[in-house]
């Protein structure tokens, strides 16, 4: 298999992953009618990062294949806060939230300086998302509505994107990012299985 192709398969198969990416989260959460488990700051910090991201990409003129699915999980992750708020009783802050997210969307692209400055601590936004998910399973000791095949999926994606952007761009600081990001995704989704498991032998157990 060449180089090439194996770089298109990469890059397909992580868009076509990243426009389910977030589905089985948002049916769980919809099938239970709670969002349970699931940390708010989690996915705000989580979209920050996406927004920071994709807009870095685009800012630098980046191939539109390795960025592409960026839009797509932003609209997920959009659905999935919604469906937060509301079962939390909040929809009210919903525009609040759109609001900002759109004005520091526009505000990253006034001068090169700041959309360099955001790139630079994108790393660690969405390092923080994952610790905070990470440390919402630790207080509570359980899964609640977690959904580890969404987990598993985002760790698929920034393992081929580690591969697809060293082919391409070679951008070290978006190489770091997407290791950074792929070690912490694993480490959510052993966390996740783990207490799943747990839960389960106590079901039985009853």
């Amino acid at each position: 298999m060449s180089a090439d192709t194996l770089l298109h398969i990469a890059n397909f198969s992580t868009l076509f992953v990243c426009m389910v990416l977030k589905f089985p989260q948002i049916f769980a959460v919809m099938r239970a009618k709670s969002s349970a488990g699931v940390s708010l700051n989690s996915l705000l910090l989580e979209l920050i990062g996406f927004i920071v991201f994709v807009t870095y990409q685009m800012y630098y003129d980046y191939p539109p294949p390795t960025y592409l699915e960026y839009p797509i999980l932003i609209a997920q992750d959009a659905i999935l806060l919604l469906l937060i708020l509301h079962y939390n009783g909040r929809l009210w802050q919903g525009l609040p939230y759109t609001l900002l997210f759109v004005g520091g969307w526009r505000l990253l692209t006034v001068e090169k300086w700041i959309v360099d400055l955001a790139m630079s601590l994108c790393t660690f936004i969405s390092g923080a998302s994952k610790l905070a998910q990470l440390q919402c399973l630790w207080r509570t000791k359980d899964a609640g509505q977690i959904s580890a095949v969404s987990w598993a999926l985002a760790t698929y994606t920034g393992v081929a994107r580690i591969y697809t952007t060293t082919a391409t761009t070679g951008d070290a600081l978006v190489v770091v990012r997407f290791v950074a990001m792929s070690l912490l995704n694993m480490w959510v989704l052993l966390t996740v299985l783990h207490y799943q498991r747990r839960a389960s032998r106590s079901h039985k157990q009853d």
